[in-house]
């Protein structure tokens, strides 16, 4: 009886041995080293007057028209083999709403530990039509879908900040997996100027989620300006991929959609899904497919009305390159101080200070408070109808948001006039044979970011390195020659919070 009690139990300890094992391997195989990202740009249908109540059938009727649209895309997107897709903030029903306007939109949205697939039970938390029908849309298709609705959640006077019409109000973005289970949500922490009709989470919420091709972290528009949940979600949370949902209006030169989503991803190492609403009147247009060492698909039109589906590959597990010291690399330059020919100029009401660059070649440096940027460049010929100037910003913005800038910049003027020095400019004729830009910034996050003219990314085409560069044969690409219209470079602190983001607008 003792000889077979110890054959059993070391039999049972192989079987446990080999279960682990086993387990392992199956994890191994499922985990998938690239997958298929998708992100659409949506064209969103909503009432000529968003401040007129509706009754819920009237607002369901337009949700409708647009979950109509998302699904043609959310379709071809599955039928070319996409593991994920991505639409915009407000692409359900629109924007610019009141409390009371925006609630016939919104629908009771649970915790996703209450492991629910809408789909299968669509009346278990209330009358749910827009979540049945995206987890409906995710199961059918087997791709998860990451979509930006409301939520609404009752409150009474035993909470303090329980808004006086007695519910929170939340800007919402829901992810349903391949089966069509609610998987993640998140309420956007950080609201923007006119979004006064939603409610911000009493604490920032740090929302992740794992699958077989990666660990993913989501946050919506405006957030990617704060350090929470933003620069959290990598740092602390480890995420591989960003999902970022976003009514994004674009302001050059420095916060142009598809310039500085594609920074973020440099800046951050991590992949980064960026889907905007499309709607050229408001200058809202840009979206992409960024990886950390470049942009992998993007699109911006303010031409058309029609949305674009935009597909790409993606490294699930993207590498993570040594960080640039920024600050000892500027700090180590030998490039000529100069003080004398600066004057003042403003940027998106910032008040910079630059320098004109007057010769075909040059080391400068221009400072302001703490801040010091250094350039060295040459050009192929210095133009008389095009001026560009080397700034430098230090301060507080207080432009839609209060939060501290450090600012570094190689910028084209509008004109030959040195009073258009930061106004927007889309285009260029001057040709950089190469350029290196530096600051003194006090973070370790740098946000490379590349734009060209007729506001177009560069992929492939520079890197950050310990020293940043960009030379006439790479600028030579399937015929085309690239003309620097901006080199630039932003850093951001916000209360506790340091960013940076050195750009380039090349055009």
């Amino acid at each position: 009886m003792l000889r077979k009690s110890v054959d059993f139990r070391m039999i049972t300890h192989q079987l446990q041995t080999f279960m682990v094992i086993l387990d392992l391997c199956v994890l191994k195989v499922s985990s998938l080293d690239t997958f298929i990202a998708a992100v659409y740009e949506h064209a969103v249908i909503q009432l000529s007057d968003t401040l007129i109540p509706v009754s819920h059938e009237k607002a369901l009727t337009l949700m409708n028209q647009n979950l109509d649209i998302l699904e043609g895309a959310i379709t071809s997107a599955a039928q070319q083999g996409a593991h994920i897709i991505v639409t915009p903030e407000d692409a359900v029903y629109g924007m610019n709403f009141s409390r009371e306007t925006i609630y016939p939109y919104l629908e009771d949205i649970p915790d996703p530990q209450v492991n629910w697939i809408p789909c299968n039970d669509p009346n278990r938390f209330g009358r749910t039509p827009v979540q049945e029908k995206l987890s409906c849309l995710a199961k059918n298709n087997s791709i998860y879908i990451v979509a930006n609705i409301g939520d609404k959640k009752s409150c009474n006077t035993s909470d303090p900040q329980c808004p006086l019409d007695g519910r929170y109000q939340y800007n919402t973005d829901v992810v349903f997996d391949s089966q069509g289970k609610l998987v993640a949500r998140y309420h956007k922490q950080n609201l923007f100027m006119n979004e006064n009709y939603f409610n911000a989470p009493k604490e920032p919420e740090f929302v992740t989620f794992n699958t077989t091709f990666g660990k993913f972290g989501i946050f919506t528009c405006f957030d990617i300006l704060f350090h929470n949940p933003a620069i959290s979600l990598v740092k602390d949370f480890h995420v591989d991929t960003i999902l970022f949902p976003t009514a994004w209006m674009n302001v050059l030169p420095h916060l142009s959609a598809i310039e500085f989503h594609s920074a973020w991803a440099m800046g951050m190492k991590v992949n980064f899904l960026a889907s905007n609403i499309h709607r050229p009147s408001k200058k809202m247009t840009g979206s992409g497919i960024y990886a950390p060492d470049s942009p992998r698909a993007f699109h911006y039109d303010m031409k058309t009305r029609e949305g674009k589906l935009l597909l790409s590959q993606l490294d699930s597990y993207p590498n993570h390159p040594v960080v640039v010291n920024w600050t000892s690399y500027a700090s180590d330059k030998n490039s000529v101080t100069t003080g004398n020919g600066t004057f003042k100029g403003h940027v998106f009401y910032d008040e910079f200070t630059f320098l004109e660059l007057t010769a075909v070649t040059g080391n400068y440096t221009v400072c302001e408070n703490d801040l010091c940027c250094l350039l060295n460049y040459t050009i192929s010929e210095k133009r008389s109808d095009e001026v560009y100037v080397l700034g430098a910003f230090d301060g507080l913005h207080t432009m839609e948001g209060r939060y501290y800038l450090q600012v570094c910049t190689l910028l084209k003027c509008k004109t030959t006039n040195l009073h258009t020095c930061g106004e927007s400019v889309e285009t260029a004729s001057t040709r950089f044979e190469m350029f290196s830009l530096s600051g003194t910034f006090k973070t370790k996050y740098v946000f490379p970011e590349v734009l060209l003219s007729d506001v177009q990314l560069a992929p492939g085409e520079f890197q950050e390195m310990i020293i940043l560069e960009s030379s006439a044969e790479c600028q030579q690409v399937s015929g085309f020659i690239y003309r620097v219209n901006q080199l630039s470079s932003q850093f951001i602190i916000l209360k506790d919070y340091s960013r940076a983001s050195h750009s380039i607008l090349l055009g």
